[in-house]
This record gives structure tokens, C-alpha cells and sequence, in this order.
């Protein structure tokens, strides 16, 4: 009889809040084993990426396009959701 009492009070018997997913976190994401944040993955892409933008300054949109794709890629491919 008690066991069914003290259940109530017990935190146990409550559901498990759903942790939110961190792209960052190995366990979580097997696709960054590394644990590696968004500042720092993929480096070759974003340097390109990001030389081109210095380069063409306000034409950088059309001319950079295909860079930034490959860049999304790369983050989407770690498993970031952007």
C-alpha cells in the first residue's frame, strides 16, 4: 500500500524531459564526433567562402553563391541545422 504512496512523490515515475539536440554534443550527434562548434567546423569551405565575399563586396551574393552552398553543406553534413 505504501509503495503506491510514495510513488507520488517519487521523481522516478516522472516523465524525462527531452533534452534540446546540440550539434556540438558527440552523443547526441554522431555525425560530429569531434564535438566541434559552428565557428569552427568546416574551415577549408568557410575561408574560401568568405575570401570570396572580401573579394567581390557588393556582387559577393551571385558570385559567392556556389561557395556557400558547399559551405552549407558541409555544416548540414556535421549534422548543424542551418
Amino acid at each position: 500500500m505504501f509503495d503506491k504512496i510514495s510513488s507520488w512523490w517519487s521523481s522516478s515515475s516522472a516523465p524525462a524531459a527531452q533534452e534540446k539536440y546540440d550539434p556540438t554534443n558527440p552523443k547526441m550527434n554522431p555525425l560530429n564526433p569531434e564535438g566541434l562548434k559552428p565557428c569552427c567546423a568546416c574551415p577549408q569551405t568557410k575561408s574560401v567562402r568568405d575570401d570570396c565575399f572580401l573579394k567581390y563586396g557588393p556582387e559577393a551574393d551571385e558570385k559567392c553563391k556556389e561557395l556557400v552552398q558547399n559551405h552549407l553543406a558541409c555544416m548540414r553534413g556535421l549534422g548543424f541545422k542551418i
